[in-house]
């Protein structure tokens, strides 16, 4: 079906109309680049047609490329080189005939364009834009590791100026309509029923419009000298800004940055070659491919439950019990509230509870105003019931136990809350390390037990680790992710370990940090490695907020319940001793690997020295890297081939939006197919020969690595 409409009134004007009936927004797809392109020939070839109006039949205009279609084209374009990035910018030719055409084109943008959606804005001699509340333009397409293809890093320069342009380039962000009209990207806002009407008044007005860069006499906004010394100033500023901010792992930016660069000082004509042939060097780099799969097309899959059992009813809590009145009780009882779910608040006593709800009532305020004055912090509160009484529970169909990780204090709390609920009701553990079988085993009804690990700050992290028991029941799982929807969490779903798999890869990470500053290694080069390989928080820093008898308590709960080995953590328990006996527990009990002075920034512990003397040689910066996401990498390996995970998009999902693991890499086995698994086999080996068997290969996967075979399936154009 032909995604655009073409009619032309009694004043000789065409209004082109987008809709792409089949999809809920308006896409860049093949058959929208032919409809485009036979109505842009049609208008120039009628002589009887002044100009044309482009609108939509939908409530926003364009959306750009479609991730999921962009996503076979960047495997595509892996698979088969440059060559297979022909398609993504054949929408230039169309959009540089209408600006040359000699036949006025105007935008009625009746509400989100982005991406291409602003680059076909762009192409046209006037923009009339909806001043709909919800109405944004932008070029996000740095943030999937790309960048504009049709024309933006020519066309936005040339109307803005390169230094205006350069940060919305760089950046990403969606406009407003006021800011797109006060930069200049939009010539008119208008109330959304006057868009057509405003537009075509001014083809009327502007039967011989040309764009400004086609003109004779043109120069670059702003440039008042020589174009290269312009150019030259933006771009090396610009580089040094992008390379402090992406540590030179993200390559997207730096070509945006070339294309401006190199495409502003040629003809617009050879500008747009530029752009092109730095769009193929991105498409054929498997971060893009990574970002799009993992942080778009899989995540969104993730969010709209795509792993949610079959065929049962969904549910929707109205009362959830949760036990345990700190952080992560008080976090999750703010997203339940915030989502409309009364919540009964329970903890040892009255003032606990109610510290408890205080801390809802805050996360919900922010900085804004004191709660006692914020209307959102009143909302919450509202909801949120705080009490010492089990029996409070009753009528809670959905009870969640957020206490300490203690396997003693969880039993407890779980026995009074099972004695005074109905049969029917749900019992989730917020458990990081606990196995979820052993905690369902006394209550009598396993199959209506399951864990949700949720992560710290709540009201921040996106990911709920939902582990399943032994004997977790299909319509549990289902009723746990309907909740997980309902608080705005994505779920992943793991089966029952030791560790399941969030923990089991951080562990990984913090411990192959302490593993290095054992062995000398400057603390402020493991730091500074893990931020260099993009991690969002470096392991020592990390290890200060979970704090080191924390730590301890998991080891020897651990030890207890007769882990096996290989899960013991034994390359770091004994700096992790060493810290507890000296009283360097994190930043709860005053400092640990850090010092926090009050009123002044955190900074490392000097007396690091002389508890872990650095080796005189010390490693170069890209082995820390390698060492640190190595052994996550690995450890996802061990989870997926224990089943401990189901599939890599778990592993990825998990480890990006859990642990802050480098987007780049598009996950932990994003990262091993990006190596290649042979390569990652050898580099394994010889980290293996120099530090340990934990990071000898497992024997699948070197059959996998013989047999060339990767984690993600390659998908073909």
């Amino acid at each position: 079906m032909n995604p655009i409409s073409f009619s032309v009134d009694q004043d000789g004007i065409a209004l082109i109309t987008i809709d792409c009936a089949d999809l809920p927004v308006n896409v860049y797809t093949p058959a929208f680049t032919a409809g485009m392109t036979q109505a842009v020939e049609r208008v120039l070839a009628d002589d009887a047609i002044v100009g044309a109006v482009i609108s939509s039949a939908k409530d926003s205009f364009l959306a750009g490329a479609d991730l999921k279609a962009v996503r076979t084209r960047l495997d595509a374009a892996l698979a088969a080189g440059l060559s297979a990035v022909r398609g993504f910018v054949a929408e230039n030719r169309f959009m540089r005939h209408m600006e040359t055409g000699g036949k006025p084109f105007a935008a009625a943008i009746n509400g989100t364009a982005l991406g291409g959606g602003l680059e076909l804005c762009l192409a046209c001699h006037y923009r009339v834009l909806s001043d709909a509340a919800d109405a944004r333009v932008g070029l996000p397409e740095v943030g999937v590791g790309l960048m504009p293809a049709g024309g933006g890093t020519q066309r936005l320069p040339r109307l803005l100026g390169i230094e205006t342009a350069l940060p919305l380039l760089l950046e990403g962000s969606a406009m407003t309509p006021a800011r797109a009209l006060a930069l200049g990207i939009v010539d008119e806002i208008a109330p959304r029923a006057e868009l057509v009407t405003r537009a075509r008044r001014w083809l009327l007005a502007n039967r011989d419009a040309r764009q400004p860069w086609d003109r004779d006499g043109y120069r670059i906004p702003g440039c008042a000298g020589a174009l290269a010394g312009h150019a030259s100033r933006s771009f090396y500023a610009g580089m040094a800004q992008v390379r402090s901010r992406t540590q030179g792992n993200y390559p997207a930016p730096l070509a945006i940055l070339s294309a401006v660069y190199e495409g502003t000082q040629l003809p617009f004509e050879r500008g747009m070659a530029i752009e092109a042939q730095y769009f193929a060097q991105l498409a054929a780099n498997p971060v893009a491919r990574n970002l799009v799969r993992t942080q778009f097309v899989n995540r969104k899959r993730y969010e709209r439950l795509a792993h949610r059992p079959q065929g049962i009813p969904q549910a929707s809590v109205q009362r959830l019990g949760i036990l345990g009145a700190g952080m992560m009780g008080a976090g999750i009882a703010h997203a339940a509230a915030l989502a409309g779910i009364e919540v009964v608040l329970i903890d040892t006593t009255r003032e606990r509870a109610a510290a408890g709800r205080r801390r809802a009532m805050e996360i919900a305020t922010g900085a804004s105003a004191p709660i006692t004055e914020s209307e959102a912090a009143h909302r919450v509160g509202k909801l949120i019931r705080a009490t010492e009484r089990y029996g409070d529970l009753d009528g809670c169909g959905f009870v969640i136990e957020a206490v300490y990780e203690d396997r003693a204090l969880k039993a407890d709390v779980i026995a009074r809350a099972v004695a005074v609920l109905s049969p029917t009701a749900i019992l989730a553990s917020n458990t990081s390390t606990l196995p979820i079988t052993s905690l369902a085993a006394d209550t009598g009804k396993p199959e209506r037990f399951i864990g949700m690990h949720f992560f710290s700050p709540v009201e921040r992290m996106p990911l709920l680790e939902i582990i399943l028991g032994e004997r977790t029941s299909r319509e549990t799982l289902a009723h746990a992710m309907d909740l997980a929807a309902r608080l705005k969490k994505t779920p992943i779903v793991v089966n029952d370990s030791p560790g399941f798999y969030t923990s089991r890869i951080f562990c990984a990470y913090v411990d192959e940090a302490m593993a290095m500053l054992a062995e000398g290694v400057k603390p402020a080069l493991i730091e500074n490695g893990a931020r260099m390989a993009g991690m969002a928080t470096s392991p020592l820093a990390v290890l200060d907020e979970v704090s080191l008898d924390l730590q301890q308590r998991v080891v020897r709960q651990a030890e207890a319940d007769a882990v096996p080995e290989p899960l013991r953590r034994i390359h770091a328990l004994p700096v992790i001793a060493r810290m507890n006996a000296i009283g360097r527990l994190g930043r709860k009990r005053g400092g640990g690997f850090y010092d926090y002075p009050e009123g002044g920034e955190k900074r490392l512990w000097p007396g690091l020295a002389a508890e872990y003397p650095p080796a005189r040689q010390q490693p170069d910066v890209e082995k820390v890297k390698r060492r640190l996401l190595y052994i996550q990498a690995l450890e996802s390996v061990r989870c997926l081939e224990a089943d401990v995970i189901a599939a890599p998009e778990d592993a990825d999902i998990g480890a990006l939006l859990g642990l802050g693991f480098p987007a780049w890499t598009g996950g932990p086995l994003s990262l091993v197919d990006t190596v290649g698994v042979r390569a990652f086999v050898l580099a394994c080996d010889t980290l293996a020969d120099a530090h340990g068997s934990r990071f000898r290969p497992t024997q699948a996967l070197r059959e996998r690595a013989w047999r060339g075979e990767s984690f993600y399936r390659t998908e073909a154009a």
